[in-house]
């Protein structure tokens, strides 16, 4: 809570890969308001966009981190407009804070999780990028030093509630 950044982590459904993302705190709390159903007094910006989106006939499909580059992630919205699919370039803080609002899935393409994605290994070892499929490349001290409190973090999560709310 002391710097200006914030973390976003996904786990990929039924494994132990995760995106770590950086986002801005804005976008952060506008995906914690809606994650911890808090009500805001006015619509913020993302619920301004799925409203303005439903109004005209649409419908969030679903959102996907269709690449990295650079160690940026990239992002698409898709959306369902009268039976037509449109794609919509995204930031993927912006996505995600509109795919939760609209109850929307959030995938990431397979080459993004190989690329990105951090595993943890049953013995609770940090895996380094690109460590998809459970086979991983040595980690460097110094990258380990980088992810220790990610790893920290990511051992203490409890992700019981958010398995029993999307059922």
């Amino acid at each position: 809570m002391q710097s200006y950044q914030r973390v976003l982590i996904l786990r990929e459904k039924e494994s132990e890969r995760f995106l770590v993302i950086w986002i801005g705190p804005p976008e952060a709390e506008a995906i914690v308001l809606r994650l911890q159903d808090v009500k805001a007094s006015r619509p913020q910006t993302h619920d301004l966009l799925r409203n303005v989106i439903e109004q005209f006939g649409g419908r969030v499909q679903h959102v996907v981190l269709n690449d990295m580059k650079e160690g940026t992630y990239y992002a698409r919205i898709v959306l369902d407009v009268n039976g037509e699919t449109v794609e919509i370039d995204s930031r993927p803080s912006d996505a995600i804070a509109l795919a939760v609002r609209a109850d929307a899935p959030i995938y990431a393409e397979e080459s993004v999780l190989d690329e990105s994605a951090i595993q943890l290994h049953e013995e609770g070892d940090v895996g380094g990028e690109g460590s998809g499929g459970g086979e991983s490349k040595p980690v460097d001290a110094a990258e380990l030093e980088r992810l220790g409190a990610f790893k920290d973090f990511i051992e203490g999560l409890d992700l019981s509630d958010f398995d029993e709310r999307k059922g």
